[in-house]
């Protein structure tokens, strides 16, 4: 099988730090609350546990093909993560918007397939904890534990980012964390694709 505790300390450690999940996570937490949040949140965790299932389901085969493809893939997170630092940077005010709607389960599960952090998050723990021969039952297994522990950890970042509302209540004080997530947002896009480049 695998070593479970290893994996879920990897896990929790990949899932808790900063990234471009829990930037946007925090950021939809001050802008539309924990509870609007939910669904990009459940999306960040099944969509990062089917990833793990599939690539450590296929790893063996695949291992090949994504080290051909990840450049596209690291190419195409970026330049999303760009968009969305550029969008996040134009945000209005909590309820001042009406358009303005936090991202879908769909959206975010999507998004892992895209988001840089996510496939080196997935393809270390394949090449770390997958057994020999790719069995289904301990990819399952590991796409399990994964979710079991990254849910819990990304919720933190979107639970903070609730408890920061009724700081950020006057606009200038919204506007500029906006602002400052937005940059962080883009500088973590940019810091990944100059460290893909680099490899």
């Amino acid at each position: 099988m695998f070593e479970a505790l290893a994996l879920a300390s990897y896990m929790g450690v990949m899932s808790i730090t900063p990234g471009p999940n829990n930037i946007m996570l925090t950021t939809s937490g001050v802008n539309f609350g924990f509870r609007r949040t939910l669904p990009h949140m459940l999306g960040i965790a099944f969509g990062c546990s089917l990833q793990l299932l599939l690539c450590a389901a296929l790893f063996a085969s695949v291992a090949d093909w994504l080290g051909e493809v990840r450049p596209l893939l690291a190419a195409a997170g970026c330049a999303y993560l760009l968009w969305l630092s550029l969008k996040l940077a134009r945000a209005a005010a909590p309820g001042r918007s009406e358009t303005a709607r936090p991202m879908g389960f769909v959206a975010a599960a999507l998004f892992q397939w895209i988001n840089p952090k996510a496939w080196v998050m997935v393809l270390n723990a394949c090449v770390l904890f997958m057994p020999q021969g790719g069995q289904l039952p301990a990819a399952a297994a590991m796409a399990l534990l994964a979710l079991l522990v990254n849910l819990p950890c990304i919720a933190v970042w979107a639970w903070g980012g609730e408890r920061l509302r009724h700081w950020l209540q006057q606009d200038w004080a919204l506007r500029l964390f906006n602002l400052g997530m937005a940059g962080l947002l883009a500088a973590t896009a940019l810091w990944l694709l100059v460290d893909e480049l680099m490899r």
